[in-house]
């Protein structure tokens, strides 16, 4: 039998949000490689082999699982989100690159998913609408100078601002920075949006200024977005404003 490698991503946590093609592809699979809590959020399916390791590990994954359908399994490597961001799906093809070349004929393919940003973003309007960018304070795997230049050119360019991994026990003073670093380029008030778990049935949304954002707020599943200066509110009586970024620059006609 001849063996193959899908890339996944459960989406942020409601099974209704894991894609159909995803759903088929964990179903073939003789073994599933990921991080555990990734692999938990799978049925359990007889005769279907489980690998799951820490988080920290993503190349020693990512080779396990070519070394699996190298030997004519059908594996599938599960990412939490979009296998894509941040995620299970560069680290394969970065073992691809430097791995065994027998692997660079090996049949492989990465099924696309909803990433916590996308989810975030639906649980408080249209904060995407206009340019945004993505970028991660974790600084595991590059320096925290790169995120500190990222973030600066990102808030000069003002983009909508979606911030990954912004904090965890290890790095609990990483996203207080990134805020000051934000104050001296963007507005005060700057909308600032804290949304943890977001697609689950467990979302909390908080909604501030970047003036007043509190690092308190996150963890390591939240999702923070900071807006532009285009962003805007649209006041509901008794209830949290809509947020949204009009896609058009005033003054700008099509």
């Amino acid at each position: 039998m001849t063996g193959s490698l899908v890339v996944v991503g459960t989406g942020p946590g409601k099974a209704e949000l894991m894609t159909p093609a995803t759903t088929t592809a964990l179903a073939l699979a003789t073994d599933l490689v990921g991080y555990g809590p990734y692999l938990d959020r799978v049925p359990v399916t007889r005769d279907q082999c489980r690998h799951a390791s820490d988080n920290r590990v993503e190349l020693d994954r990512a080779r396990h699982a070519l070394t699996l359908a190298a030997q004519g399994r059908q594996v599938v490597v599960v990412s939490g989100g979009d296998p894509g961001v941040f995620a299970m799906a560069s680290a394969v093809f970065e073992a691809v690159e430097t791995g065994d070349p027998a692997w660079r004929a090996l049949d492989i393919r990465v099924e696309p998913g909803v990433t916590a940003m996308l989810a975030a973003a639906a649980e408080v309007g249209g904060p995407l609408g206009g340019d945004f960018c993505a970028i991660s304070l974790s600084d595991n795997l590059k320096a925290w100078t790169t995120i500190e230049r990222r973030l600066r050119a990102a808030a000069e360019a003002d983009f909508v601002i979606a911030l990954y991994n912004p904090a965890s026990r290890a790095r609990p003073d990483q996203l207080g920075t990134a805020f000051d670093l934000l104050r001296a380029i963007k507005s005060a008030e700057t909308p600032v949006l804290f949304v943890r778990a977001a697609g689950t049935a467990e979302t909390k949304v908080a909604m501030t200024t970047l003036a007043a954002a509190d690092p308190a707020h996150a963890d390591m599943r939240t999702l923070v977005l900071v807006g532009a200066s285009t962003t805007r509110l649209v006041a509901r009586e008794g209830r949290s404003p809509w947020v949204y970024t009009p896609r058009s620059e005033r003054g700008v006609r099509p």
